[in-house]
C-alpha cells in the first residue's frame, strides 16, 4: 500500500502512524468480507480517504479509523504496544462506544441519539469521523439487505444529515440527502435528476449571458474570480415542488450563480471585495432586497460566510447569486474542518480553535430556539418525505408501516394471529390502547388476550392494507361460518321433519324477513336469532298458501334489529385474491376486474360468483333470484394482482394494425394471455379476440381508449 501517494499532505511521522494502524487492522480483519464479497478492510480504507480528502483531518484521525474497526470486532487486538498518541486511543474508545448504540436503545429520537454520540465523544473529531463512516456506508448501500438498508437510511435521515449540516459539512450532507432521496422516492429522484441533466446546457447558457455585462467592469477593477453554477439537490427541488405545488419547471431557484473571489486572506479585504462585486451585480440587475442574506458581516455559528441575493435577468428569470472568497468557499465545502485544515494541519492553535467550535456546535440541541440549526431542522428535516413510519420490536427488529399506523396495524404486521388477539400494547414502555398512533422510532410491544375477537370498529382504527384485509377476512370468515352452521342446522332439522326448502319458498320468506341476503338469513339461524321452528312454520304457511307470518317474539325481534345495526348491509369486501376461508370466484361469463361495478350471486355448489353489473346474465339473476344476491365491493386499496379479461376488436384489413394494438397493450400495466386473429375477407376486416391481464379497470379503460383511437380500428368491445 502506497500511503505516501494516498495521503500526500502528511509528513513522515504521520505516514508511519497511518501505516502502523493499517497493518493492525489488515491483520485483524483479514478473514472478514463485505456484502459484495470484497475484503472488509476496504470499508475503513474508504472512510480514511473521506476523512483525509473530503474533510481534511489529521493522520491521527485516519489511524483511529483503522484501529476502531479492528478493535470493535476483535476487542483482544493489541493496539497499546504500537504506542500511538493518547488522542488516537481516546478517539478509538469513543468510536467503539458509539458503535454499541442500537436504535432500540435510543428509539431513534435524533436529540437523544445525538446526546449519546456526543457523550461518548470526548474528542469532537470522533463525531466527524462517524459522519465520514456513515457517508461510506451510504455510498455502499446497495450491498446491504433490504431491511438493513431501510434502517441505515432512516438513521442517516434523522441523525447524520442534520449533524453534517450543523458542522457545516455541506458537501457530505448534500450527498447523503441525494442517496437518501434515491432510496426513499426512486421515481421522483429519477424524474428530477433527468430534468436536471436535460436542462444543464440551459443553465450554462444563462450563466454566460449573466456575466457578460459584468466582465469588463470586474476586469478593470482587477478582481480575480471564478464563476460556478451551484445546482440544488434533487431532494431540495422535490420539497420545493411539494411545498409550492408546482412542477419542476415551476421552481425558479433550481440553481445559483456563485462568484468565488481570489484574494488575500485578510478579512477587511475579503469583505470589501465581496460588497464591491455585490454592488456591480445589483447595479446591472434588478434585485429583491427581501432575499438579501448577509452571512459575511454575521457568519453562521458553523462558520459559513457568503452574500446571497436574488436578481432578475433581462428575460425576467429570477437567479440566486452567491458571492464569497476562496477561503469562504473552502469553508462552505468542508465546514468547520476548514478552520484548521485550511492553514495547515500542524497548527496546534488552529486545531484547538476548531475543536472548541465543533464542541460548541455539538452541544447545542438540535431544533432548539438558540440552535443555529433550528431552521434547518424544522424546515428541512421534518419536511422530508414521510409516507411511512419506522418502528421497532422489543428485540430491535425494524418494521415499516404507513403514516398514521396504530398499535393494531403493528400487531397485524407482525402476524395475523397476533393482530386478531391484540388487546393493546406498550409503546416505549408505556401501556396504550390498540388505536394509539405510532411515530418513527417507537419501540412497540403487543399485548394479547385469547378471548379477543375482531370487530367492525377495527376497520376504522387501522390504515395498512394488510391489517384491513385481514380484519375483513376474519369478519367475513366469522359471518360465513355462522351462515354455514345455520344452513347445516336447518337442513338437518328439515330432513327430520321431511320438509324441503325450494327456491320459490325461500324467495317468499326472504321478502317477509329483515335480512337482505341469504347468508344473513342462515347466519341468524346459526346464531339462534331466528329459531328453526319459526322457519319451519314459515315454510309450511308458504307451501299451504298462507303468506301472513306471525311477528317474531320480542327477543327474536330485538336480536334481528341489533344484527341490522351491527351488520349494516352485510357487504362482502373482495380483493384480487380469494380470501382464505371464503368461497368466491370471478364469473367467467363476464370476467370482472378490480374497479368494475359488481355483485355476488350465491350458487348452490360453487360458493359465491362475482359478476359485473353489465354481465349478459345480470338482469336474469337479479330479477329471478334476489334472495341469492350478495352485495360486494372491492377493497379500498388498489389491487397488487392482475385480473384476466377479454377484448374483441374489429379492425380494417391493413398492415401494421395488429402490431399497433399489441404495442398499446404492452405499453400499459397489462400482459397478453391470448391473442387470436381471423380475417373476414367479405368485410375486409380483422376480427381480433384477446385475453389480457390488468390490475384494474382504470388500466383497462386506458388500453381500450388508446386502441379505439387507432385510425384502422372500427370497433372494440369487452367480452
Amino acid at each position: 500500500m502506497d500511503f505516501e501517494k494516498l495521503f500526500p499532505r502528511y509528513d513522515s511521522k504521520g505516514i508511519e502512524t497511518v501505516r502502523s494502524a493499517y497493518a493492525i487492522a489488515e491483520e485483524a480483519l483479514k478473514d472478514m468480507k463485505r456484502g459484495n464479497g470484497a475484503l472488509f478492510i476496504e470499508h475503513p480504507l474508504e472512510v480514511a480517504k473521506i476523512v483525509y480528502e473530503e474533510i481534511g483531518l489529521s493522520a491521527e484521525c485516519v489511524a483511529a479509523v483503522f484501529l476502531h474497526e479492528a478493535t470493535r470486532f476483535f476487542p483482544e487486538t493489541d493496539i497499546a504496544s504500537a504506542k500511538f498518541s493518547q488522542d488516537v486511543y481516546t478517539m478509538v474508545d469513543g468510536l467503539n462506544k458509539i458503535s454499541t448504540i442500537k436504535p432500540k436503545d435510543t428509539k431513534l429520537e435524533a436529540e437523544n441519539y445525538k446526546k449519546l454520540i456526543v457523550s461518548y465523544s470526548k474528542d469532537p473529531r470522533v463525531t466527524v469521523i462517524k459522519i465520514a463512516d456513515r457517508l461510506e456506508v451510504m455510498r455502499s448501500l446497495d450491498m446491504f439487505p433490504k431491511s438493513s438498508r431501510e434502517r441505515k437510511v432512516l438513521e442517516t435521515m434523522m441523525l447524520y444529515i442534520p449533524l453534517a449540516h450543523q458542522l457545516g459539512l455541506y458537501n457530505i450532507k448534500s450527498e447523503m440527502e441525494d442517496i437518501y432521496f434515491r432510496h426513499a422516492e426512486p421515481e421522483q429522484y429519477r424524474l428530477i435528476t433527468n430534468k436536471l441533466k436535460s436542462t444543464e446546457k440551459d443553465r450554462q447558457k444563462l450563466m454566460t449571458q449573466f456575466i457578460e455585462p459584468l466582465k469588463q467592469r470586474l476586469s478593470d477593477e482587477g478582481i480575480k474570480y471564478k464563476l460556478k453554477v451551484r445546482t440544488k439537490t434533487a431532494l431540495s427541488i422535490y420539497k420545493k415542488m411539494q411545498k409550492q405545488k408546482v412542477p419542476f419547471e415551476g421552481v425558479f431557484d433550481v440553481f445559483a450563480i456563485r462568484f468565488i473571489i481570489d484574494c488575500e486572506e485578510e478579512r477587511a479585504i475579503e469583505h470589501a471585495l465581496c460588497w464591491k462585486v455585490f454592488s456591480y451585480v445589483t447595479e446591472e440587475y434588478e434585485s429583491d432586497t427581501k432575499r438579501l442574506r448577509d452571512w459575511i458581516s454575521n457568519p453562521k455559528p458553523n462558520g459559513y460566510e457568503s452574500l446571497h441575493i436574488t436578481v432578475k435577468n433581462r428575460e425576467g428569470s429570477f437567479i440566486e447569486v452567491q458571492i464569497r472568497t476562496k477561503r469562504m468557499d473552502d469553508m462552505a465545502e468542508s465546514g468547520l474542518a476548514s478552520h484548521w485544515s485550511y492553514k495547515g494541519i500542524r497548527h496546534e492553535e488552529t486545531l484547538t480553535q476548531w475543536l472548541t467550535a465543533v464542541r460548541r456546535a455539538l452541544e447545542s440541541p438540535l431544533g432548539s430556539e438558540s440552535d443555529p440549526m433550528a431552521a434547518y431542522y424544522e424546515d428541512e428535516l421534518m419536511s422530508m418525505p414521510t409516507k411511512e413510519v419506522f418502528v421497532f420490536t422489543p428485540s430491535g427488529e425494524l418494521r415499516k408501516l404507513p403514516a398514521g399506523a396504530t398499535v393494531l396495524d403493528f400487531a397485524f404486521d407482525i402476524h395475523t394471529n397476533l393482530g386478531v388477539k391484540c388487546t393493546g400494547g406498550k409503546v416505549n414502555g408505556k401501556a396504550v390502547k390498540i388505536n394509539e398512533k405510532l411515530k418513527t422510532g417507537d419501540v412497540v410491544e403487543i399485548m394479547s388476550g385469547k378471548n379477543q375477537k375482531p370487530s367492525q370498529d377495527w376497520l376504522s382504527i387501522v390504515v395498512s392494507t394488510k391489517a384491513r384485509n385481514k380484519i375483513r377476512q376474519k369478519l367475513s370468515e366469522a359471518e360465513f361460518k355462522k351462515a354455514s352452521d345455520g344452513k347445516e342446522l336447518l337442513a338437518r332439522r328439515l330432513k327430520n321433519w321431511k320438509m324441503e326448502l325450494d327456491d320459490e319458498t325461500m324467495a317468499t320468506i326472504m321478502k317477509k324477513l329483515p335480512y337482505k341476503t341469504i347468508n344473513a338469513f342462515y347466519a341468524a339461524v346459526g346464531e339462534g336469532e331466528l329459531d328453526v321452528t319459526d322457519v319451519k312454520n314459515m315454510i309450511s304457511e308458504v307451501q299451504n298458501g298462507e303468506v301472513q307470518f306471525q311477528e317474531p317474539d320480542k327477543k327474536q325481534s330485538s336480536g334481528i334489529q341489533a344484527r341490522q345495526k351491527a351488520g349494516g348491509d352485510d357487504i362482502l369486501v373482495i380483493d384480487a385474491k380469494n380470501v382464505r376461508g371464503i368461497d368466491y370466484k370471478m364469473a367467467r361469463c363476464c370476467n370482472p376486474i378490480y374497479g368494475d361495478d359488481v355483485f355476488g350471486f350465491v350458487t348452490r355448489t360453487e360458493g359465491i360468483k362475482i359478476h359485473r353489473m353489465t354481465c349478459p346474465n345480470a338482469a336474469r339473476l337479479l330479477d329471478t333470484y334476489p334472495y341469492r344476491i350478495q352485495k360486494v365491493k372491492w377493497s379500498e386499496s388498489p389491487s397488487t394482482s392482475n385480473f384476466q379479461t377479454g377484448l374483441r376488436v374489429t379492425a380494417a384489413l391493413e398492415p401494421y394494425v395488429i402490431n399497433e394494438i399489441m404495442d398499446i397493450v404492452n405499453s400499459f400495466k397489462a400482459s397478453i394471455r391470448m391473442f387470436n386473429v381471423a380475417e373476414n375477407e367479405r368485410q375486409s376486416t380483422y376480427e381480433i379476440s384477446m385475453k389480457i391481464a390488468v390490475p384494474s379497470n382504470l388500466e383497462l379503460d386506458k388500453v381500450i381508449s388508446q386502441i379505439r383511437n387507432l385510425r384502422n380500428v372500427i370497433k372494440i368491445t369487452r367480452m
